[in-house]
């Protein structure tokens, strides 16, 4: 997730495991511990974009490495400290919890965490939280203020840290509960329309867990809908074809290799003027899928050796260009309590089009049954 909650999970890890016996001291090394696995984003410096993508939330997520690395944190901070009489095993400890929180808090989003490299490459993602959700990290920081002036030794101190991680891994819980919901929602909505998906997947939007993205695999074609839990209309689906054969003489360069494994098969394969993109649908269009058209966030140009058409040289990250305006967030807005805006901005009761097109599925090309 972003830095800041990794700061402040790291700080109320922290004040769990040490705070008794060396006070804001744990919160502040506990802090430092929960940004360290995030260090790995430096080696971009060196490394290509093919590279990059697999050592970002790689080695430095696992729990090796939080066994082996927070034995080093632990003797490191024992020397800093030496007159607090603690020693390194509690200090390690510390290292170990705020290492392993900070990949396991990784793993419910939808990026893929390497938890078990280097003996495997299998990206973990229950996809149950945004990787910004003020809801997860406002209790953390406010807990941690509450604390800081308040003496080690006192009862109040522990009780207020363990009740807002409680709330915290709760809510995180509860995010993956409902996400069973959600997905059980999108399949009856297929098999109402007598469809099935090969493979489901579903993801909030943006910073809440009231609205949810979902991509159901049929073959060559991806369907994509919105989820509002206060929906009471039937689900649209857009679908988006893969355009797989595009990629076709590519399929066993190692960049198409790696971006199949990051993107786990929800991909879409567009042809720009500067070249060929395969698009990670996972994380969404610059729209929201809410206008119709947007570019997709993570989006990999394939870079063709010049001399040698049939050779991949990498591939490069294009950014999207986002344009958030009034207008989009009031769509948002509005599809998140359970409506939908017209093209024409007018909103319509639930999600979907009226009673006699419920069973239609929309395209980009028009509008199937």
């Amino acid at each position: 997730m972003d830095t800041l909650t990794q700061i402040t999970l790291g700080a109320a890890v922290g004040e769990a495991v040490l705070g008794r016996r060396v006070g804001n001291k744990a919160m502040i090394w506990g802090a430092v511990a929960g940004t360290i696995p995030d260090l790995d984003v430096l080696t971009a410096v060196v490394t290509n974009d093919v590279q990059q993508l697999a050592i970002h939330r790689g080695f430095t997520h696992s729990i090796l490495f939080a066994i082996l690395f927070g034995a080093l944190f632990g003797w490191g901070i024992s020397r800093i400290h030496r007159s607090d009489g603690v020693g390194w095993r509690p200090w390690a400890w510390l290292g170990f919890w705020a290492f392993l929180t900070h990949s396991v808090l990784d793993t419910f989003t939808n990026y893929g965490t390497q938890l078990f490299s280097p003996f495997s490459n299998y990206p973990a993602a229950l996809s149950s939280i945004f990787i910004i959700d003020p809801l997860y990290t406002l209790p953390l920081v406010v807990g941690l203020v509450l604390i800081w002036r308040m003496p080690r030794e006192w009862t109040q101190r522990r009780r207020i840290n363990t009740i807002m991680l409680g709330a915290t891994t709760a809510y995180l819980l509860a995010g993956f509960g409902l996400k069973q919901l959600v997905e059980r929602d999108m399949v009856r909505s297929l098999e109402a329309r007598g469809q099935s998906a090969e493979r489901l997947y579903s993801t909030p939007t943006a910073m809440n867990m009231g609205l949810w993205m979902g991509l159901a695999d049929q073959g060559d074609t991806l369907y994509a809908t919105l989820y509002s839990v206060l929906d009471d209309k039937p689900l649209r689906w857009e679908a988006i074809p893969q355009n797989s054969q595009w990629i076709a003489p590519w399929r066993d360069e190692l960049p198409v290799e790696r971006l199949m494994w990051f993107s786990r098969g929800y991909y879409a394969v567009t042809r720009e003027a500067d070249g060929i993109y395969i698009n990670d649908l996972r994380f969404g269009r610059s729209d929201f899928w809410l206008r119709g058209s947007g570019h997709y966030i993570f989006r990999f140009r394939l870079d063709v050796d010049p001399e040698n058409p049939g050779r991949l040289t990498g591939f490069t990250r294009h950014m999207p260009s986002f344009e958030v305006d009034a207008d989009l967030l009031g769509r948002l807005w509005t599809r998140l309590i359970g409506e939908e805006q017209s093209a024409s901005g007018d909103a319509v009761s639930g999600n979907g089009a009226p009673a006699s097109d419920a069973d239609r599925i929309q395209t980009k090309e028009g509008v199937l049954k």
